[in-house]
């Protein structure tokens, strides 16, 4: 059973940058693939960026591609979502994701494990 926890949410400007952190429990870290999700109020979760067990393949959803930026390190256990230009439609519930199977997949139904979530709340 993998733990994860995230961190690094807040209340920003829009414009304004964050760096979401998500640590995991699990020793075995770097044979997960790793995604980033969002919820906002009324919404469905929905993908945001992920990357594989090698953090040689990532993948971004077009709302966030040349704003976000997900990376890990695997000797920290830790998977990273550089958020920058935030936009208040980027407010939601921040969800990261682990996937068993190491490929860093866009869709929610290839994740076994979630974390708790973290706020991000953009104003105008």
């Amino acid at each position: 059973q993998v733990q994860l926890v995230e961190s690094g949410g807040g209340l920003v400007q829009a414009g304004d940058s964050l760096r979401l952190s998500c640590a995991a429990s699990e020793g075995t870290f770097s044979n997960y693939g790793m995604g980033w999700f969002r919820q906002a109020p009324g919404k469905e979760r929905e993908f945001v960026a992920a990357i594989n067990w090698r953090g040689v393949n990532t993948n971004y959803a077009d709302s966030v591609k040349g704003r976000f930026t997900i990376s890990r390190d695997n000797t920290k256990n830790t998977v990273y979502l550089q958020m920058n230009s935030l936009k208040p439609e980027d407010t939601a519930v921040y969800y990261c994701a682990a996937d068993r199977w190491g490929l860093g997949s866009k869709m929610r139904r290839d994740y076994d494990y979630w974390g708790q979530g973290t706020q991000v709340t953009v104003s105008s």
